[in-house]
């Protein structure tokens, strides 16, 4: 089944329970798993992290819990072996992170990239990545794709390298990309909001058909 940790991340998220609906989304779900498989780490740590009430990342635990993909002890969250099978897979696809610093193409003062494996053809005009990123607080996002040995920006620039050289070369020496991969760069007006953009721009990059 292609990406299956789609499917059970938005499975668990999107379970009804009796109460007042989670105020959490798959993105926060995916940032907390992202969270524990750094390190161990408790509940009001995890909630500072994330930008989430008590009560709402104790609805997630559980519901990790449930699906046998984290347990929990005095040191905190940690993943299961079936939990770190998921996050392994989601690394394949969406194969790096990182926190990049304004460059001519940004559109706040924080930005978040993130290498999408293999998803090129995904891209239509990049405003469904900037939707997605906007939706969740962020500035924007710039879709980035490796085309034919060289990075473009549909309808900005088909050679990046040559109109936004500094950007280029940063993303090139920070993300590796390769033919058919996609950069997609979260911006927003605080790291968490660019972090949540960019995985928002991300996810719209896979879909059940490959």
């Amino acid at each position: 089944m292609p990406h299956a940790f789609k499917q059970i991340l938005e499975k668990i998220t999107g379970e009804k329970a009796p109460g007042p609906s989670p105020t959490f989304s798959v993105l926060h779900m995916l940032r907390a798993i992202e969270l524990i498989a750094e390190k161990a780490i408790g509940r009001s740590k995890l909630a500072e992290e994330l930008g989430l009430g008590e009560g709402a990342v104790r609805t997630m635990i559980n519901r990790l819990k449930d699906a046998d993909l984290i347990t929990t002890s005095k040191l905190g969250c940690a993943l299961t072996s079936k939990g770190l099978k998921l996050w392994n897979e989601y690394r394949t696809v969406f194969e790096r992170k990182v926190e990049i610093g304004k460059n001519e193409l940004t559109l706040a003062d924080y930005n978040v990239a993130i290498l999408v494996k293999n998803r090129g053809h995904k891209v239509r005009s990049g405003m469904e990545q900037r939707d997605a990123a906007i939706m969740v607080g962020a500035k924007g996002a710039t879709t980035i794709m490796f085309k034919a040995e060289r990075l473009i920006i549909p309808s900005v620039s088909d050679n990046i390298a040559k109109d936004f050289p500094k950007a280029a070369n940063q993303m090139v020496r920070l993300l590796q990309p390769e033919e058919n991969d996609v950069i997609v760069v979260g911006s927003a007006d605080s790291l968490r909001k660019a972090q949540y953009g960019a995985s928002a721009a991300a996810w719209t990059l896979i879909n059940d058909s490959g």
